[in-house]
């Protein structure tokens, strides 16, 4: 990329250090503790001894999003019982989702263990994917969102602060339980996320993803982790609707519309609780190309058109969602 280019591009961490700091002033009203921990590092609890909420979570997607796009939640008729929808529109798709929301930084310390999404991942920039976009961010602040259900060693926190190359009193963790409210919506607002990881790993160039939108249905917390990862992930497999406005030639468009859907992936059909027992509790062993939304269309900026593929699957939703 031209280094012109590249300096113009957004900082993730300027940008949703506000939306931070807001979490923060308004805690109480959001049902959230905050607290320091190691060195002063900021702890916001969004879900394990915290209440926490629909709207705690809508803010914090939006604070994953790196602060270049936003997440709304409305009534819909796409689904008899399922009613609610959450809705994401980013500027900057692939900054937005790819080099913030993506949970692709693995901590582990110990017997705890958490993927790191949110802007803080473009301050550490170590993942192979931040080479192929061209994207660094020096901040002066870096905020992970973790999906766990406890608080984080002070050993990891200190590691985080010198990988960050930070002081750990500019570090912000956000924890989002799976089950709980926040945790619910800041997954499920991940619907645009996933489609443009399948992009990637499908090698179409992301360089000409302009544009984009998503949605998905918001579906009931479960009341234990496997359930509510069930849900959450069932939410984009198989009431999720992604739009991407794309350059490049029409074929080649139509191609990556026809490639996206989850109906694509050999595990498609059955809820993601189903596939998660068929496998034995093995992540790894599902088909990767599952992880997509059920609906895509793809509109070519060159010419106009648009490709549509993929269906929505209500029945799987009220098995999964109960």
């Amino acid at each position: 990329m031209d280094s012109t280019l590249r300096d113009r591009r957004p900082s993730v961490s300027a940008l949703s250090h506000p939306l931070v700091e807001s979490l923060v002033a308004h805690a109480d009203t959001l049902r959230l503790d905050v607290s320091r921990g190691y060195g002063g590092a900021c702890i916001v609890d969004a879900g394990i001894k915290a209440r926490g909420g629909i709207e705690a979570g809508r803010r914090i997607a939006e604070i994953c999003l790196g602060g270049l796009g936003t997440v709304s939640i409305a009534p819909s008729p796409r689904f008899a019982r399922w009613s609610t929808l959450l809705a994401v529109r980013t500027s900057d798709p692939v900054l937005a989702c790819l080099a913030s929301q993506y949970a692709g930084w693995s901590l582990a310390e110990g017997d705890f263990f958490a993927l790191g999404s949110g802007p803080g991942r473009a301050h550490y920039a170590k993942e192979d994917l931040f080479a192929e976009i061209d994207y660094r961010d020096i901040g002066s602040t870096a905020t992970l969102v973790l999906e766990v259900d406890r608080l984080p060693p002070d050993t990891l926190i200190e590691r985080l602060a010198n990988d960050l190359e930070l002081g750990a009193d500019r570090l912000t963790l956000i924890l989002t339980p799976t089950q709980s409210l926040a945790g619910t919506v800041q997954v499920v607002a991940r619907v645009l996320e996933v489609a443009l990881h399948k992009a990637h790993a499908l090698h179409y160039p992301l360089t000409r993803v302009v544009d984009g939108i998503g949605s998905a249905p918001l579906p009931p917390p479960g009341a234990d982790f496997v359930t509510a990862m069930g849900r959450t992930n069932d939410a984009a497999l198989y009431g999720g609707e992604v739009h991407l406005f794309v350059d490049g030639p029409e074929d080649e468009a139509q191609q990556l519309a026809a490639g996206l859907p989850s109906s694509t992936s050999r595990d498609h059909g059955r809820s993601f609780g189903e596939i998660f027992t068929a496998y034995k509790g093995d992540f790894y062993a599902m088909d990767p190309m599952l992880f997509s939304p059920a609906r895509v269309t793809v509109t070519a900026l060159e010419t106009g058109r648009s490709f549509t593929y993929g269906a929505f699957h209500e029945a799987v939703l009220d098995r999964s969602f109960g």
